[in-house]
């Protein structure tokens, strides 16, 4: 077997260039939220270029509200296409694997604060730069990548393996529940999320909510005559930070999650108000998000989130008297996980880490936000390991991809799958 994971391994440096140069094509998609299938045509005609059996098919809207893994959503899917490329092992009833990964990016933000155009890939040494060059492009890459390695070793899987290019991660996770839902699961998922190189040992439960509040317009120079929109949403946003600092407490009662200093994190992540320089605001509007801890019910979570809303309701006098505040929601409503120690999964991933770290063992660490790999985890029951390479900025300015360590990550989940599904001389 040591000479099988040094031929994968030397095949990896092999075609390392020609990995960073698919990358670089498949940063330059804007794979913004409905906004993803020419992306997502570049991947699927890849997987046909290299003999997996692939499967297109749209986010489900039909099932949402009916299957606990789908969160609310508030646009169509008609364009919302996921990818799965499945290619069959060859010994039957060997150990199977799906390594999945999210397509869609958030948007870049304003343009001229970064470095380079955020859909204009630069290199610049060992980092790529790039809206969704970390999140998670490079780990979906280096998924297929590992797999070309393997066939270019003149290897083959006993088991089948997936490679799943999925759509929704960042605001409902309802492109994985819809790969999910449609059955196509197995013995291990693998999420190759820029973790830093490190194991996620347990990730929140994360609600999406959008809040509208109502004012009374008036002209300034009867301020009196009227009440800000903008004002009642401050005070709101006041108040929901009680509520955080409530959710928090609880945190230091659980163990994966007591050392983090907010867990929770209730972010405020879009805002809108008013209609005119002059005019006391009508209206405003936000969109957030807030966190909760694994085994919780997220719709529990939910119900407790709009009682607090409605006893602010009630016992504020700003807010009371008329329907001034509405609330509904718009993304993930889904439970956290924690990964079971202990698991073959892990133990496998742990052997392919340490001999592309000389030895080094395999941390884990929590990450307090939503991850695709809860549905898998959560609804299958199925280890879930989120595993990628370092990145930095991600959702943010210059988001950037360190490319050894995505180079180390590939090497990584090429072992891996060796280990995991058996492997044969082709």
């Amino acid at each position: 077997m040591s000479s099988a994971h040094d031929r994968i391994r030397s095949c990896v440096d092999g075609l390392f260039e020609d990995q960073v140069g698919f990358l670089t094509h498949l940063v330059r998609f804007r794979s913004l939220r409905n906004e993803e299938a020419e992306a997502q045509g570049f991947i699927e005609a890849e997987l046909r270029r290299r003999d997996f059996d692939v499967s297109r098919f749209r986010t489900d809207a039909s099932r949402i509200g009916h299957h606990p893994a789908f969160s609310p959503a508030t646009v169509g899917y008609d364009t919302s296409w996921n990818i799965v490329g499945r290619r069959k092992g060859r010994v039957a009833g060997g150990r199977s694997l799906a390594f999945n990964s999210h397509v869609d990016v958030v948007p870049a933000g304003s343009a001229d604060r970064w470095s380079h155009p955020p859909f204009q890939p630069f290199r610049d040494g060992d980092w790529l730069y790039g809206r969704g060059a970390g999140d998670m492009k490079a780990g979906l890459v280096a998924s297929i990548f590992a797999l070309d390695a393997i066939a270019q070793a003149g290897l083959s899987l006993r088991g089948d393996v997936q490679v799943q290019s999925v759509v929704e991660e960042e605001i409902t996770g309802n492109g994985a529940a819809t790969a999910f839902a449609l059955g196509h699961t197995a013995d291990a998922v693998v999420s190759p999320e820029p973790t830093g190189e490190k194991l996620v040992r347990a990730n929140s439960g994360v609600l999406k909510f959008r809040l509208a509040t109502k004012g009374r317009p008036a002209h300034p120079m009867e301020p009196a005559a009227g009440q800000s929109a903008i004002d009642l949403m401050m005070r709101l946003i006041t108040h929901l930070r009680t509520l955080e600092r409530r959710w928090i407490v609880e945190g230091r009662q659980k163990r994966r999650f007591k050392d983090i200093d907010n867990p929770v994190s209730l972010t405020i992540g879009t805002i809108a108000g008013g209609d005119w320089i002059a005019s006391i605001p009508s209206d405003c509007v936000v969109e957030g998000r807030i966190g909760f801890y694994p085994g919780e019910d997220p719709r529990g979570r939910a119900a407790e989130f709009e009682a607090f809303v409605n006893d602010i309701k009630a016992g504020d006098a700003l807010f009371s008297g008329e329907n001034l505040v509405t609330l509904s929601w718009v993304g993930v409503m889904h439970a956290g996980y924690e990964l079971a120690e202990g698991t073959d999964a892990e133990a496998c991933l742990q052997a392919a880490h340490a001999r592309v770290h000389d030895g080094r063992p395999l941390e884990s660490h929590v990450m307090p936000c939503y991850l695709d790999a809860a549905i898998f985890a959560v609804h299958g029951n199925i280890p879930a390991l989120v595993y990628g390479p370092i990145a930095e900025n991600i959702h943010g300015i210059d988001e950037r991809v360190d490319l050894s360590s995505l180079k180390r990550v590939t090497k990584a989940l090429a072992l891996f799958a060796a280990d995991w599904c058996g492997i044969e001389e082709a």
